[in-house]
């Protein structure tokens, strides 16, 4: 098979790589690409070196397989492109998640939606994904009314300019003296500012949550109400999530469905200290699921803590699964 991996160079690209070699997902021949500056350069893959090439070349190669993630603008450009050569292609940036002739999916909870029309596929976003994993178990149970989200969100979230502000920042750089990619330092520091505010005074990450969650699990009734924030940590992402159902619900039952979830792992033993947390999480590819306990202020209420190393289920290993899935329907050569 081949495969091109569009922002190869790139946090997400390179996990991407890590994630199909670990896997072992069939490539025959790789494609890296990345922008002009980096063509050329040596990638490693699964031991043997690769050069970077240009998205023409890959393009010309006919790959059957793209995984993107390089942006929106380079998403809108290219993947038509790729697609019309007859390649698959994931895409993790926001550019077609809402658009309504395009899939976006976790495959876990809506893989069966995906079938051979399908040549530009949507990866969620990083903390819809990670969200919906143990959430969507418990929608089908006992049907949620409202989600209360507050995210906590790692700089890894940004890319590699983003570690290397908080880097500069913690080497003791003064403020103007390094480049940053946020407004103010973020070590020591937290930002409720994700993404570009819109009128109504929620962040364009924050309304990617509400509208995600209606398509993947769809239903657009569930009222979504998000506050996504930055912080100083490079392991992954932790959510608080607060949930009010339609119908009852036992706490046993919570969390047996969700550890019965593929992809998620309950670490759920406050007694003991035994709670998600990013240092841990960093790495591998479940949701991890803690702090599980009613919310007695509404009738049917429920909270839960939720972690994730953004890179990897987030966006990586997601879109690799979904290429999984692809070719487990026989919509990819084996």
């Amino acid at each position: 098979m081949k495969v091109a991996v569009v922002g190869a160079t790139g946090l997400v690209g390179t996990r991407m790589l890590e994630v199909l070699a670990e896997r072992d997902f069939p490539v025959t021949e790789l494609y890296p690409v990345a922008s002009a500056k980096s063509i050329g350069r040596k990638i490693v893959f699964k031991g043997k070196e690769y050069a970077v090439v240009s998205a023409e070349d890959a393009i010309a190669a006919h790959p059957d397989l793209a995984l993107f993630s390089a942006g929106g603008d380079t998403s809108r450009e290219l993947a038509p492109k790729f697609a019309a050569v007859g390649c698959r292609v994931v895409d993790n940036s926001s550019c077609w998640r809402m658009d309504p002739s395009k899939k976006l999916v976790v495959p876990e909870i809506n893989g069966d939606v995906l079938d051979g029309s399908d040549y530009i596929i949507a990866n969620p976003n990083c903390s819809t994904i990670q969200m919906l994993l143990p959430l969507a178990p418990l929608h089908k149970a006992y049907r949620i009314k409202r989600i209360v989200v507050s995210t906590y969100q790692s700089v890894t979230g940004t890319g590699y300019k983003a570690v290397d502000q908080m880097k500069a920042e913690r080497e003791g750089g003064k403020w103007g003296e390094y480049p940053a990619v946020y407004p103010y330092p973020i070590d020591q520091n937290i930002l409720p500012h994700i993404d570009s505010f819109l009128e109504t005074g929620y962040t364009k990450e924050e309304m990617k949550m509400v509208n995600e969650t209606h398509k993947i699990l769809r239903d657009d009734t569930i009222g979504v109400s998000p506050t996504t924030v930055r912080v100083p940590v490079q392991g992954g992402h932790s959510e608080s999530v607060n949930l009010e159902f339609e119908s009852d619900f036992t706490l046993e039952d919570v969390r047996r469905l969700m550890a019965d979830m593929p992809g998620v792992t309950v670490q759920d033993d406050p007694a003991n200290n035994v709670y998600p947390m990013p240092l841990f999480a960093w790495g591998k590819d479940d949701v991890f699921v803690g702090r599980i306990r009613r919310d007695p202020s509404v009738r049917y209420g429920l909270n839960f803590w939720c972690v994730a190393d953004n890179l990897r289920k987030g966006a990586a290993t997601n879109a690799v699964q979904i290429a999984e899935y692809l070719l487990g329907k026989g919509l990819l050569p084996a």
